[in-house]
């Protein structure tokens, strides 16, 4: 059975993409050899949105965002260890969003879901 997920971040800095999510983001990590770091996710969720071609992704299109209980807190702490943002955090429906970039020419959402986890399925 799946007992995780994967992702990954492809590159042109990966030394020092490797380094803002350790030392910035501060995720745990193994060292699988040579300085290749694998990290830990605290929590993860996937969705499933339609393709929209005209003012959206099209499909085929994945995203990667990181989520918190409190982006104001959050926003404060990342800065205070050198993260840009891009922008202010914003009302986007789903919760309140912001921007931020990271090492390979990456820009990054951080969001505080309005929706609240209610697990159901087998």
């Amino acid at each position: 059975m799946i007992t995780g997920v994967h992702t990954m971040f492809y590159t042109s800095e990966p030394e020092a993409l490797r380094s803002f999510i350790r030392d910035k983001l501060g995720f745990s990590y193994t060292d699988v050899g040579d300085g290749w770091l694998i990290f830990d996710l605290p929590e993860a969720e996937m969705g499933c949105h339609p393709a929209e071609t005209e003012n959206g992704q099209p499909s085929g299109t994945h995203y990667i965002s990181f989520y918190c209980d409190d982006i104001e807190k959050t926003v404060a702490q990342l800065k205070a260890r050198g993260v840009e943002f891009t922008d202010e955090v914003r009302d986007v429906g789903y919760g309140l969003a912001t921007q931020f970039r990271m090492p390979g020419d990456f820009q990054v959402q951080l969001f505080q879901p309005r929706y609240a986890k209610q697990p159901s399925g087998p």
